[in-house]
């Protein structure tokens, strides 16, 4: 999965977007966030200015799949 199927993937089971920070980068307070870094790719859980929980991968389709399953449990059912 690549970073535009992921936002889709999101969208269409409505995680809030409050959740989550797709390659904005910085420390945003409580948000799961997925950030390219050189050649790898992080994914961690920001809050009060630290990155908690940081995972790194050098494949952006195996960090996609982490951050989707890390955030999917908040969707939104209609």
């Amino acid at each position: 999965m690549k970073i535009k199927e992921l936002e889709q993937k999101l969208i269409e089971i409505n995680v809030p977007e409050d959740v989550y920070s797709i390659l904005k980068g910085g420390h945003p307070n409580e948000q799961y966030c997925i950030n390219r870094d050189g050649d790898n790719w992080e994914v961690y859980y920001s809050e009060r200015g630290n990155k908690t929980g940081l995972k790194m991968f050098n494949d952006e389709d195996a960090a996609c799949e982490y951050f989707y399953k890390k955030v999917a449990k908040y969707a939104k059912i209609n």
